[in-house]
This record gives structure tokens, sequence and C-alpha cells, in this order.
């Protein structure tokens, strides 16, 4: 069986982006908008990996990571951020609740791909 990831992102070009390239190197992909009821789409689909926006309507995914965290269950799952916001304090934050990794949008394909395999390796 494959990888799976869940892509919880609010813009649609990013979503469409991140879910062809990771579709196109064996991912199974499954995606999520809303920060409101992310920590149960999460569970819903019991993903191999989380990539998290920062900034999604309802919920921040910083709210979001520190649930993920706090839960048994999903307390060492994958997670990367991202986040149009680069700032020291904004990857310091990440990193504090928990990220396994941190990510600035632009980003490029081969970027997101070598975090993938270096989270979750075959």
């Amino acid at each position: 069986m494959g990888k799976h990831v869940l892509v919880i992102e609010d813009e649609p070009n990013i979503i469409e982006a991140i879910s062809f390239i990771l579709m196109r190197d064996g991912w199974a992909v499954h995606t999520h908008s809303n920060g409101n009821d992310a920590v149960a789409a999460v569970a819903a689909h019991d993903p191999d990996l989380v990539i998290l926006d920062v900034m999604l309507p309802g919920r921040s995914g910083y709210d979001i990571l520190t649930d993920l965290r706090a839960a048994p269950a999903t307390r060492d799952l994958p997670v990367l951020m991202l986040t149009a916001r680069g700032q020291a304090k904004d990857r310091e934050l990440a990193e504090r609740l928990g990220a396994s990794r941190f990510m600035t949008k632009p980003f490029s394909n081969a970027e997101v791909l070598e975090a993938l395999r270096d989270l979750v390796p075959s």
C-alpha cells in the first residue's frame, strides 16, 4: 500500500500543485480546507503525514498542530507546516509546538518531495 498524505490547505492553486506532484510520486492524497474540523479530518483519513497550512479559515494551523500533538494517536504524526509568512518567530513557534518540518511559500516541488521523503521513508 502506498503512502498517504492529508493536505490541509485553503488555496486551490496550492492544493492542486501539491496534489499533482505527490500523486505523481506515488502518494495517495486527500485534501481538506477548513481549520474548524481539520483534526477530525486527520482522524478520519489516518494519514502517514499531514501538510498543514498556518493560515486557515476557522482555526490556525498552530491550534490544529497543538491538538494533534496533545492526542496520543497523532502525537508522533509527521507534520509539515506551510506558511506565506517565513519570519523567524513563525518558524520558532511551529518548532515549539511540534512541527516536524517548516516550509515557506513559495516552495519548489523538489523541496516538498524531499521533505516528505525524509519524514516518511519508503
